[in-house]
């Protein structure tokens, strides 16, 4: 599996072009793609990314920052104002940091495989492609 996810990890840190590779992915902003690759062309804005990755990252970071601060008060019990100073710089950091990665592994993959829209199908297309089965 890992084989699988090696060669979109690594132009999703590098913020890569997922059609001719180069490192134009992002525009000025960090986390914001560019409208379109300057070095091919290709229409950034044709993908669909959405607040997908956000949402996961929100529930993975906040799993792990909670199984670390749990961790932290049960062997040191720190004061209430130390686990607000370590976990709620160290959370958004880990998100923020993270997102970049994310956006564009998901752009990369809506490339790779050709992800569009779902279309409906008339009923009637359903029922003859049904029946020829």
């Amino acid at each position: 599996m890992a084989e699988g996810l090696l060669p979109v990890a690594r132009p999703a840190f590098e913020g890569r072009c997922p059609q001719c590779g180069g490192q134009t992915l992002f525009g000025e902003h960090m986390i914001h793609f560019a409208p379109r690759c300057t070095a091919c062309g290709l229409d950034f804005g044709q993908f669909n990314v959405g607040d997908g990755p956000a949402a996961f990252l929100i529930l993975i970071v906040g799993a792990v920052i909670t199984g670390l601060a749990l961790t932290l008060e049960i062997a040191l019990h720190p004061p209430f104002w130390l686990h607000m100073l370590i976990w709620i710089p160290l959370t958004t950091v880990a998100v923020v940091g993270s997102l970049r990665v994310a956006k564009a592994a998901l752009l990369i993959l809506e490339y790779r495989n050709q992800a569009r829209e779902g279309r409906l199908q008339p009923p009637q297309a359903v029922q003859r492609s049904d029946a020829q089965a």
